[in-house]
């Protein structure tokens, strides 16, 4: 799927992956989570091929993928307390994930009953209430309104100052300062250096 492809993210950064459909990102965000395992060459952490401790990275990452991974009988909090626990974070971080992203008022609800921009939400709530070092985030905007995204963007920005990395497939341009760009077209097979 890629050739020649090479890059760094280092504390604090973000990587935004472009390219038109079918270019890869989707499936550059799953080599980095370690979903799928590189035909060649090596996905390294801190020097460390990701290879050699597949647990240790999955405890690393949070994707958030096309599929917002939803069970339909569980609330919105048991949902993010699942994941907290899952994790062994504290479940003091539900709350405030949950306000974060203006679903407090929805924590009792089964979450067969949200909407589309409802349950991304909760998908992105997740990345709060249970977190991890390396964000994975799939066309993260799809159903979101503006102050949601502004929600979305508010909590990369705080990540990042944390320390934390971002890598983001996107086709639409979001306000991430200091942020690399990854062109996945430039890295297909075959494609002549110019």
């Amino acid at each position: 799927m890629f050739e020649q492809l090479d890059f760094e993210l280092a504390p604090g950064g973000a990587l935004v992956l472009t390219g038109p459909n079918g270019s890869g990102k989707s499936s550059l965000l799953r080599l980095m989570a370690g979903l799928t395992p590189p035909l060649g060459g090596a996905l390294s952490w801190d020097g460390t091929a990701v290879a050699e401790d597949p647990a240790a990275h999955r405890t690393r990452v949070h994707l958030v993928g096309h599929q917002d991974a939803l069970k339909p009988v569980l609330t919105v909090a048991e949902t993010l307390g699942f994941s907290a626990e899952l994790r062994g974070t504290s479940a003091d971080r539900v709350l405030p994930a949950l306000q974060r992203f203006h679903l407090a008022e929805l924590a009792e609800l089964p979450c067969r009953v949200l909407s589309a921009g409802q349950r991304r939400r909760l998908a992105l709530a997740r990345l709060l209430a249970s977190p991890a070092p390396l964000w994975l985030l799939d066309e993260p905007t799809t159903g979101l309104d503006d102050a949601s995204m502004l929600d979305l963007v508010a909590a990369i920005a705080e990540h990042r100052a944390g320390g934390g990395l971002v890598a983001i497939a996107t086709h639409l341009s979001l306000p991430l300062p200091v942020a690399s760009t990854l062109p996945l077209q430039e890295f297909a097979p075959g494609r002549s250096a110019g």
